[in-house]
Order: C-alpha cells, then sequence, then structure tokens
C-alpha cells in the first residue's frame, strides 16, 4: 500500500488522483455500476460484486440498489446488513458496520473532509505538476443491531452506539450513545429506546 492510500486510511491530508487510489475507486464504481443493472432475481451475480466490492463483509449482506461506492474495500459490513435503494458510501478511510444493521433509502455515510478556508481546499497545481486538491478524512463506526431510516447521513468522525435508531432526514455530526433514538438536523440523541417502547403482541 502506497505512503499516500495509508495517510487517507489514517485521516491525514492526502492526494486522491495517485495511481492506486484511482485504479481502487474506478474498479469500485464499475462494479456498482454492474450491480446497478442486475435484477434482484440475479442473487449469484449480485453476491459475486459484493464479495468483490466489500472483500470483509459478514453473511446475509443484502443491497438493494442502486448502489454507489467510492472505495469498498475500506468499507467492513457485518451480518444480516440490509441497505434499501440509493447506499452511498464515501469510505476515505474506514467504515465499519455491525450485525443486523439496517438502512432505508437514500443512506449516505461520508468519511471525507475538505478545509473550511479556500486557500488550503482548492485544487491547485502540485509539486509533480499535477492539478490537485489535498483532502482528508475521519472514520465512521457504526454498532450493532442499529437502523437507519429513510434520507439519514452520517457524517465523517462518527461512532453510533448498538443499538441506535436513527430517524428518517437525520444528518448525524457528533457520536451518539447505545440505545438511542436519534432525529434532527443537526442529530441529537432525543431519549433512551427502553422496554417501553416494545410493539405489544408482536409475533416474535
Amino acid at each position: 500500500m502506497e505512503e499516500n492510500t495509508k495517510n487517507m486510511l489514517a485521516g491525514k491530508p492526502y492526494r486522491p488522483d495517485t495511481e492506486e487510489l484511482c485504479k481502487i475507486s474506478r474498479l469500485a464504481h464499475r462494479l456498482c455500476r454492474d450491480y446497478n443493472m442486475l435484477a434482484d432475481t440475479d442473487k449469484e451475480e449480485r453476491n459475486a460484486i459484493i464479495d468483490r466490492l466489500f472483500p470483509e463483509h459478514g453473511r446475509g449482506v443484502y443491497l438493494q440498489g442502486p448502489i454507489q461506492i467510492d472505495y469498498g474495500q475500506f468499507t467492513k459490513l457485518g451480518n444480516n446488513f440490509y441497505a434499501n435503494f440509493n447506499f452511498t458510501v464515501l469510505d476515505t478511510c474506514p467504515v465499519t458496520i455491525g450485525d443486523n444493521v439496517m438502512c432505508g433509502p437514500n443512506v449516505t455515510l461520508a468519511t471525507p473532509l475538505h478545509p473550511l478556508l479556500a486557500e488550503q481546499r482548492n485544487a491547485r497545481m502540485q509539486k509533480d505538476g499535477k492539478f490537485a486538491d489535498i483532502e482528508y478524512g475521519a472514520p465512521i463506526k457504526i454498532g450493532n443491531n442499529c437502523w437507519l431510516a429513510s434520507n439519514v447521513t452520517i457524517c465523517s468522525g462518527v461512532t453510533i452506539g448498538d443499538g441506535c435508531v436513527i430517524g428518517a432526514g437525520a444528518v448525524v455530526t457528533r457520536d451518539m450513545p447505545a440505545n438511542s433514538l436519534v432525529l434532527g438536523v443537526p442529530a441529537r440523541a432525543v431519549r433512551k429506546l427502553t422496554e417501553a417502547d416494545r410493539i405489544k403482541d408482536w409475533p416474535y
């Protein structure tokens, strides 16, 4: 692994235009395109793409599609992971997802960061004569047994504790404690999930 890629995964400033990173992202984008062209009944072909796109994944992964994944190999999916339509992952830093996690439509997990000051953010001529910008990021971690509802965005550097429910449209910018109901923009943990939330007469 090149030093630049190691810097990216460590959350340090890096160049996104290197040969190694471009090769990984181009492969991921092609795999996403191929996956998105398949019907959900094409199970073998879809599972083969998931194996290539996410080398570290558990059992029972299901992605409804379409999907858009930046690198894939820097994302780890736990057992029984489910994502509805338009699942997007920008994994310039590691994304780690636990077991039994469900994502509604249009969920985005975004690890990249850019400088706030334009003179640091804008692309410019680099020492090697190429026009490029410098970026950085922070990892995302989602615990076991979480549900991310429709149109949720998880921002860089966020850890979601086990058993959380992230309400529709929430933009999560900070860590959330386990077993929390998380709502709003920016999102906050409004209360703990308790036995009082159990649905009566549920069949199991």
